[in-house]
């Protein structure tokens, strides 16, 4: 099945390295005798994608250049040229790659034991965030922060089909980031969010003295070809994980985490008791 991104918004300008990379792209498919339609078929997007790509009009997906590579004789020119690409602003260079899977992800699944997840903060909350980061962050770059992180948000509302999993430690709703009036818009804004029914949440609640996040934060999405990666951020980078072996690890803690906490109806009736409580 071709997948056609062709629908989704938000893809970066036009720019002299995405021109020159489609450039590249046209030329080794032509080289090799390939249409715009066979390219298509071989690498499993539409052949309105890949004209896209080759007309410097959007960004490529890493799966997208890993089957063009393939299917133009491996020469590893897209690879190398990937590398300069110009990418979306507001987001840390290491999230970039995660970033583009989560677009077209079929299932996410998200453990944060140090806030709440960006795909579930507020503006109110996201904007603390920001602002409190160490070295200071100048004002166009938290606007960009924040213009990035609400584009991001859409994926809730444009992917019904995507199932979403997220598991969040109690106490950082506890902290109370932003100020009591934040906390009471971020803890409705949640509920909300988990109302859907692609989407479940779960709580980490305090009295679980050890469980099996400790290590801190995981990530995992599936592919629309059914290939998992995960994805773990810390202090000053993320590491992006595509090893089988090291992905099935955060498989089994995320399944471990999953039965550790508290069930979707549990969570949702601590979140109403701590909204309460403010």
């Amino acid at each position: 099945m071709a997948w056609d991104h062709e629908a989704h918004d938000g893809e970066p300008d036009s720019s002299d390295s995405l021109r020159t990379f489609g450039a590249v792209v046209q030329a080794l498919r032509e080289h090799a005798g390939l249409s715009r339609e066979d390219l298509a078929a071989l690498v499993g997007y539409s052949k309105h994608t890949v004209a896209s790509v080759e007309l410097g009009r959007r960004m490529p997906y890493p799966d997208f250049i890993e089957g063009t590579e393939a299917a133009t004789g491996n020469t590893g020119a897209l690879k190398r040229a990937a590398r300069y690409l110009s990418r979306q602003p507001g987001l840390a260079s290491w999230f970039r790659k995660w970033a583009l899977l989560e677009r077209e992800a079929i299932s996410l699944y998200t453990y944060e034991s140090r806030l709440v997840p960006g795909l579930l903060q507020t503006e109110a909350y996201a904007l603390t965030l920001f602002r409190e980061q160490v070295p200071p962050l100048a004002d166009a770059q938290i606007e960009a922060n924040m213009a990035a992180r609400l584009e991001r948000q859409q994926l809730l509302q444009d992917r019904p089909n995507t199932s979403y999993s997220f598991i969040v430690d109690e106490h950082v709703f506890l902290r109370r980031t932003g100020g009591v009036e934040v906390t009471r818009e971020l803890i409705d804004y949640v509920l909300g969010r988990a109302s859907a029914r692609n989407v479940q949440l779960q709580i980490m609640p305090m009295e679980r003295g050890a469980h099996a996040g400790l290590a801190g934060p995981i990530q995992l999405l599936e592919t629309p070809g059914n290939r998992w990666f995960g994805y773990c951020e810390g202090q000053r980078g993320g590491l992006f994980v595509a090893d089988p072996k090291e992905v099935s690890t955060l498989h089994k803690r995320y399944a471990k985490l999953h039965s550790q906490a508290l069930t979707p109806e549990q969570s949702r009736s601590l979140l109403e008791l701590l909204r309460g409580a403010l």
